[in-house]
């Protein structure tokens, strides 16, 4: 099967997906590596998917924190031991920032939570775990950069920890369509996770 083939076929089936309606209270959305230079040789394909996909997350997120639901940034800290996250937002907002579009259409608010982590899971070596509790989360809703990677090992530490999980499709971005459909088939059949694309998630109070 094409890429293009592969991109449609899974596009399709997310349409035939029904609405989800989650419940405010016990949910947050976890917003991975969306602070993101994106400066590394080869950058460009994921660049060009990663734009688009922050306008639709931005969207999402207005919605999300519009009902009542905590967001939580959960990004690299890029190596530098010493920068806090205004420093992270700064230097990937920058004109000289290939992912600068991205960082800018999905920068952080006072409102927002952040949690900065050393490797590829969320929860690996950081504070999340520990905020989730305190916020009495029990469901989690998985974004960002890039799927296959970040967003679906810390959507596996969530799976392990108990929570549930939901990804939405358009909402994921990776190097590649088929790496990102292919995280997304681990995160259905593996997590027991729901992938419909953000516009068919429902926010009750």
């Amino acid at each position: 099967m094409t890429r293009a083939a592969t991109a449609t076929s899974l596009y399709q089936s997310v349409r035939r997906t029904p609405a989800l309606s989650l419940p405010v209270v016990g949910t947050a959305l976890l917003l991975i590596d969306v602070i993101n230079d994106l400066a590394f040789p080869g950058s460009g394909a994921l660049v060009a998917q990663a734009e688009p996909m922050a306008l639709r997350l931005a969207a999402l997120k207005l919605r999300v924190a519009a009902a009542g639901v905590p967001v939580i940034y959960v990004n690299d800290n890029f190596g530098q031991w010493r920068s806090d996250f205004r420093q992270t937002v700064a230097h990937c907002t920058a004109r000289v920032s290939p992912g600068r579009r991205v960082s800018q259409r999905l920068r952080p608010t006072a409102r927002d939570y952040f949690v900065l982590k050393p490797k590829h899971s969320g929860f690996y070596d950081t504070t999340l775990e520990t905020l989730l509790d305190d916020l009495k989360i029990t469901r989690v809703i998985v974004a960002g950069i890039a799927g296959n990677i970040c967003v679906l090992f810390t959507a596996n530490d969530a799976y392990m920890r108990g929570l549930r999980v939901f990804a939405p499709s358009d909402c994921i971005v990776s190097n590649t369509a088929e790496d990102n459909a292919h995280a997304l088939r681990q995160i259905e059949h593996v997590l027991k996770g729901r992938t419909a694309p953000s516009h068919l998630l429902r926010f009750d109070r």
